[in-house]
């Protein structure tokens, strides 16, 4: 990649995002290079804008851009570009809940649904952003999220999901709930019913401290159990709440190593403000390589340059 495409990158560091709201902002000139860019099909420019703002600097882009053009610049964009950079531009237009009500939608979209997806997102985000997910979808798509989901699913799967979709932190009590759990797994059949009223309505250190006292009394870890006890849909489900409960970082990075690039664009979008530099710290701990290097060495051109903008830089 050629060394000068970031020498006009101005960021303030501070959060565990890798694309953080440029100091130098003026949305007009922005805007007005955006328009020449787009005549001149200049998509290195475009990149480096685009990639380079947070995005609520981008809504203020968008926004000044209509003003001066009088076109959509989502639209415009689908009429400049194509294929893979086209719908990583266009994705970082869009605001982050409006952009997960998206994927919950595309992953219930179709023949069959990408559960792992939908765990994914619902096992990452917390209640308040999940209330902001839900609203976004109902706006987007006209239809009431918890309903979808009811209807792409079934069973004890169908429970974990729409609980995890209304969870709010709940008062529990560690030594009751390590009980709660052991007990139902006792039985010939394990009772699912305490794993989604625990999991779904405790926080992550309460829920550590749980599935600490749980190994100790089993004498094995919490992901073998579930391995051993459930089955189908439910059992995928409770492994990817457990590992976001245990480190989302390490479950993110792990995902990134085996998704196919549509979702691994999906996840470094969703993450770029909150914490991709601690999915890119557990990415280079499990694979030994830099998810910059992994990303240079899988794709090319254009769109490579966007993917390592949002990378950011080698770990």
């Amino acid at each position: 990649m050629d060394p000068d495409y970031f020498k006009s990158y101005d960021m303030c560091w501070g959060t565990l995002g890798t694309v953080r709201p440029f100091s130098n902002f003026y949305p007009e000139r922005d805007a007005e290079e955006i328009q020449a860019a787009l005549e001149k099909k200049d998509t290195l420019n475009l990149v480096r804008i685009l990639t380079n703002r947070s995005n609520a600097q981008r809504q203020v882009i968008a926004k000044t851009f209509e003003e001066l053009t009088k076109k959509d610049l989502e639209a415009a964009l689908k009429k400049a570009l194509s294929g893979d950079l086209e719908s990583v531009l266009v994705e970082l237009l869009m605001p982050p809940m409006q952009y997960e009500a998206l994927r919950l939608q595309q992953a219930m979209a179709g023949l069959g649904t990408d559960e792992e997806t939908l765990m994914e997102i619902l096992s990452t985000r917390s209640g308040t952003q999940l209330k902001e997910i839900s609203a976004a979808y109902k706006q987007l798509y006209k239809k009431d999220l918890e309903k979808e989901v009811k209807g792409e699913t079934s069973g004890d799967f169908a429970k974990l999901v729409v609980a995890l979709l209304n969870k709010e932190n709940g008062f529990g009590v560690i030594q009751r709930d390590v009980e709660s759990l052991a007990a139902s797994l006792n039985g010939k059949k394990a009772d699912a019913t305490p794993w989604i009223n625990i999991l779904t309505s405790r926080d992550s250190d309460h829920l550590n401290k749980v599935f600490m006292g749980l190994e100790l009394q089993s004498g094995q870890m919490v992901n073998e159990l579930v391995e051993k006890r459930f089955s189908g849909d439910f059992r995928l489900g409770l492994k990817v709440l457990v590992q976001c409960i245990q480190n989302p970082d390490v479950y993110l990075a792990k995902r990134l190593t085996t998704v196919k690039p549509p979702l691994l664009q999906s996840i470094m979008v969703a993450h770029s403000e909150e914490d991709l530099l601690c999915i890119r710290a557990a990415y280079r701990k499990q694979t030994g390589t830099s998810l910059y290097t992994a990303l240079q060495n899988q794709f090319k051109g254009d769109y490579l340059h966007a993917l390592l903008a949002i990378c950011r830089s080698e770990d």
